[in-house]
């Protein structure tokens, strides 16, 4: 079967303004509409999920250029990429079987040419403007005046309701 290309949105802000956080209900909200979600989320720090000791982190380390640990419960594919520069997200997403998801959702990639929500907070005092760009579809904040161009909407970031529903219709808008 053809794997098609599973839409992308992007969930951007500065660090500490509660992208995780978000994510953490918007998940299982959408999960409860039938919204099968993959995530990306992209990380300036060195990223291991595997543990030193065990066979699978021992033969990787002997040389094995990818990895694949499996059990009934799941299973993660490493692969080792030094030298290889900045990923490709949409070389990442193509990793994902989309024939068992609708959507990913992407955490970070925030210069990324697709679809975002851009998540702002009041406290955080950094400039909401230098993360509106041509592909922001909404804003997520708890400043619900905040000054934005008519075409994107605003969402109250601490609804994760008002989120989710906005999620839904603008995925129904990427199988139109």
């Amino acid at each position: 079967m053809i794997n098609k290309q599973i839409p992308l949105l992007g969930i951007v802000a500065y660090s500490g303004t509660g992208k995780t956080t978000l994510l953490k209900q918007l998940i299982p909200y959408l999960r409860q509409r039938g919204i099968r979600t993959g995530l990306i989320k992209h990380t300036h720090h060195d990223v291991d999920v595997d543990t030193p000791g065990k066979d699978s982190f021992e033969l990787r380390k002997a040389g094995a250029d990818q990895t694949m640990v499996a059990s009934n419960n799941r299973w993660a594919l490493m692969t080792e990429t030094p030298g290889q520069g900045e990923l490709s997200l949409e070389y990442l997403a193509t990793r994902f079987d989309s024939n068992n998801l609708d959507m990913i959702l992407v955490e970070g990639f925030k210069h990324e040419e697709i679809d975002k929500i851009v998540l702002h907070r009041q406290e955080t005092s950094k400039s909401l403007e230098s993360l509106i760009n041509i592909h922001v579809v909404a804003v997520a904040s708890d400043d619900l005046f905040v000054p934005v161009s008519q075409a994107i909407s605003i969402l109250n970031i601490n609804e994760v309701d008002e989120v989710g529903e906005f999620v839904i219709q603008w995925l129904k808008s990427q199988q139109n």
